[in-house]
């Protein structure tokens, strides 16, 4: 979403990324299609995870980490390069970045996307724990001080994780950091429309439905219990208008294809109203996760537990403009950016009642989702454009201050 603007903010973008052929999650060649022809793009290798897999290593940070190393060494050695920008969830690929400081004098700053290393599922049973955990907890508390102490400057989409990376590693108290969340990107919309015969539909056009693409997990049962809780007195008080109702939950395992575990239907069979909720584990390509928004007729944005979460990825759903429902917990970001946009069902889930529940199914049931008309200052302030000008300040800020460091 940057790499159409870098350019005219006066910086030339090199990609290093891995071959899709490497990786076993949903790919997407219509991704290029909003890269502009002019980037230079290299691709490394990783190793097959059939091998990995023996050791329990099937992380695609793990098995292209050596390729990364080697690749990216020989792109240092040829060409002059200011800064390298990890923008990244594989986060054991950032420690590379202190070894190319080290060798080759180039600063380099990390997106914060979602936390590396944290100890949130530490006071959850094993059972609510991702797979892999116990070794994914370690090896993460022991890469995540390689990368983080010798970083030179912080994005990320939550204060919430600045903060907390500051007060642990007190060597970066004075970098430059910012929040900057993903922008809106509105030609993704086009492109996702314009190629629509190439995905599958995944609604059924005979309902009323509500759509949530997004990973699952126990801890997003506090937000969608009270919307499973209200629509199953919904069934019972106004069976006619509820039960046009189906709610779909999309893309929300990380595993493979096929072999993901429900975690939002069984919520929903507790609640008697497993008929109407449809659970698809296997994740989906990003363009066919945006005609899939435009084909619903209402987005449900639930927040997890966990205070520091917040929905990085909030922006296609207002690009639809949809009517949303979102409910999280009172300390995510997500909250104030969602009143900035001006949408009206947005809660907490301390303070969500049925009361107000009822008024977003009442207008569903009843039609009134005509596409909604946000705060265009908001939109602006977070358009992708915006987005990349405040990457572009900030990678400008770790320049300077490692050019009067160094010149010190």
């Amino acid at each position: 979403m940057s790499l159409p603007y870098f350019e005219g903010m006066g910086w030339q973008v090199e990609v290093v990324t891995v071959a899709g052929t490497y990786s076993d999650m949903a790919t997407d060649e219509l991704l290029q299609q909003s890269v502009p022809p002019s980037t230079t793009i290299h691709q490394v290798k990783a190793f097959s995870k059939k091998f990995t897999s023996k050791f329990g290593l099937g992380s695609i940070a793990v098995r292209s980490l050596w390729f990364y190393k080697q690749q990216v060494t020989q792109i240092l050695k040829n060409d002059q390069f200011d800064l390298i920008y990890f923008s990244t969830t594989q986060f054991p690929l950032c420690i590379l970045g202190a070894y190319w400081k080290k060798r080759f004098n180039v600063p380099y700053v990390i997106d914060m996307q979602d936390p590396w290393h944290s100890d949130y599922y530490m006071t959850k049973p094993k059972y609510r724990r991702p797979p892999k955990y116990w070794f994914a907890y370690r090896l993460n508390k022991y890469l995540e001080p390689i990368a983080i102490k010798n970083v030179d400057g912080l994005i990320s989409v939550s204060l919430s994780y600045i903060d907390e990376l500051k007060s642990r590693y007190s060597v970066i108290k004075n970098i430059p950091a910012a929040v900057i969340t993903f922008g809106a990107f509105e030609p993704d919309l086009k492109i996702a429309k314009d190629n629509s015969p190439m995905f599958p539909s995944l609604l059924d056009d005979r309902f009323i439905n509500i759509v949530y693409i997004g990973r699952g997990g126990e801890d997003l049962h506090k937000a969608i219990a009270p919307v499973f809780k209200t629509f199953k007195l919904g069934l019972e008080n106004n069976m006619e208008g509820f039960s046009k109702i189906k709610f779909y939950f999309i893309g929300t395992s990380y595993a493979p294809t096929g072999k993901g575990t429900a975690t939002i239907l069984p919520l929903a069979q507790r609640f008697g109203i497993g008929h109407h909720v449809i659970e698809v584990t296997d994740r989906i390509s990003y363009y066919h996760v945006l005609l899939t928004l435009q084909q619903a007729n209402a987005l449900f944005i639930p927040g997890s537990d966990d205070p520091q979460y917040t929905a990085s990825k909030i922006f296609p759903y207002l690009l639809n403009r949809k009517l949303v429902l979102a409910i999280f917990n009172k300390a995510s970001s997500a909250i104030p950016i969602l009143q900035e946009y001006g949408v009206k069902h947005i809660y907490n889930y301390d303070e969500v009642s049925t009361v107000n529940l009822n008024i977003f199914f009442d207008q569903l049931i009843n039609g009134n989702t005509a596409n909604i008309d946000y705060n265009t200052n908001a939109v602006d302030k977070y358009s992708a454009l915006e987005m990349t000008r405040q990457e572009c300040l900030l990678f400008d800020q770790v320049l300077c201050q490692y050019a009067l460091y160094h010149a010190s």
